[in-house]
């Protein structure tokens, strides 16, 4: 099922249907939990792209609104203003794929049109439903993330009867909900939503069993970078989290992830191939 669920993603990638893709991310943002305000002025956020696409991200993902917990929302107007421009500028370099990380469905269609090829819904559909059939009018892909609530509160209140049952019924749910809209089965991923709506030891224990997700038959997609759990594991800032960052990116790919979404390209690239290498996605070239 492993390779069934993964061989559409050639479609974005080519050559990417056993091989971990890598999404980097580009957060188009003043307040973003990591690098927030880095990349606003549209020179260094597609200096920044650039850069990533040269250090081997098969993905960009571009956000224009911060999901850290507590985050409050911006307009749709404010984030098409953000977004859309990055975008264009993107796809004038690279033919790079490109996710718009939104759960507003006027964002995701200005996205689309400007040259998305995905759409990364934090949401899994609960905050915009008209959002699937902005994918369902397109021929792009939807990622469908698990999360308690929204943002702001989503780490106010956490409980789970079973963390990974819980979260795969709700993947299910959405996932036919998202069919319903008449998006194709065949163009859906789903995200456990790490850090979303989770403690710590949730999203540890999302990746010891993160194996369990391959029974919903898309492929699956973990975005562990530099996340709060990874500091209190290690009892670090945002900003040296690189090495559990690797951990937990290994840990998810052996355990069955397709794409991991990081913030530190070239290091997980890195890692991301030798995970693979272990799993026998690797064939030693012939002696010159």
């Amino acid at each position: 099922m492993d390779l069934e669920s993964r061989a559409g993603l050639a479609e974005l990638v080519p050559g990417g249907d056993r091989r971990t893709l890598v999404m980097g991310v580009l957060n188009i943002t003043p307040d973003s939990f990591s690098d927030g305000g880095q990349f606003i002025e549209a020179r260094a956020a597609l200096a920044h792209a650039r850069r990533m696409v040269s250090e081997g991200a098969d993905i960009i993902d571009v956000g224009g609104e911060s999901t850290r917990p507590g985050a409050e929302p911006v307009s749709a107007e404010e984030e098409i203003r953000r977004v859309v421009p990055i975008i264009r500028g993107i796809r004038e370099f690279s033919d790079v794929a490109i996710s718009i990380d939104t759960y507003k469905e006027p964002v995701a269609r200005a996205a689309l049109a400007a040259g998305a090829r995905i759409v990364n819904d934090i949401s899994g559909l609960t905050l915009d439903p008209r959002l699937a059939v902005a994918v369902a009018q397109s021929d792009a892909w939807l990622v469908l993330m698990h999360i308690l609530g929204s943002p702001r509160t989503m780490q106010q209140e956490i409980r789970y009867d079973n963390v990974v049952g819980d979260i795969s019924a709700f993947l299910r749910r959405q996932m036919a909900a998202a069919v319903a809209a008449g998006v194709p089965r065949g163009r859906l991923i789903a995200d456990p939503g790490i850090g979303f709506g989770k403690t710590a030891q949730h999203n540890l224990e999302i990746l010891r069993r993160l194996r369990e997700f391959a029974a919903l038959g898309v492929p699956i997609l973990v975005g562990p970078s530099r996340k709060s759990f990874i500091g209190k594991v290690l009892g670090l800032p945002s900003d040296q989290r690189i090495e559990g960052t690797a951990a937990a990116v290994a840990a998810a790919i052996l355990n069955g992830a397709a794409i991991v979404r990081v913030h530190d390209v070239l290091p997980m690239v890195r890692v991301a191939r030798m995970a693979d290498a272990i799993l026998g996605r690797w064939q030693e070239p012939p002696p010159a």
